[in-house]
């Protein structure tokens, strides 16, 4: 369930972190974690990653003016994290970085320790956003182009 897995306080906390981060780059962070997998993709033995791929697409990560939206999709009932990255922070950050990220997240969460692994990956996740699309010091407020709130079904 994941209202047990990622409480109302802490959908909070990370919507918080996610608008903060959010104002040091100009990309956008989504986080979706679901319980399950929809039946139609149990039926047919779709993986995980189809389904992030799908929310990442769903959730509109890839429509932001710069490409650089990213999706940090978690399943619980799989144990499952993925993270999709548009073309504009793919092209510099290679798979062994991404998979890195999902395997300290993955330790986190096998203690049952969401939102410490969730919090890391976003951290990590502003620090790559951060290095490639840094917010230019223009006086102008950073446009959010996409909710903050994490979502969960």
């Amino acid at each position: 369930d994941t209202r047990r897995a990622i409480p109302a306080d802490m959908l909070a906390r990370l919507q918080r972190r996610v608008a903060a981060s959010e104002q040091r780059h100009s990309g956008e962070i989504r986080i979706c974690v679901e319980a399950g997998l929809p039946l139609s993709y149990l039926w047919r033995g779709a993986p995980a990653r189809e389904r992030a791929v799908t929310m990442f697409g769903k959730l509109r990560v890839w429509d932001t003016e710069h490409n650089n939206g990213v999706l940090i999709y978690l399943l619980l009932a799989d144990h499952a994290i993925e993270i999709v990255a548009d073309r504009g922070l793919a092209r510099h950050v290679d798979d062994r970085q991404w998979q890195a990220m999902v395997a300290r997240m993955a330790e986190a969460f096998r203690d049952q320790r969401y939102e410490d692994g969730l919090t890391q990956a976003l951290e990590e996740t502003s620090a790559l956003l951060m290095t490639y699309f840094a917010v230019a010091d223009t006086g102008k407020p950073n446009p959010n182009e996409l909710p903050d709130s994490p979502v969960l079904q």
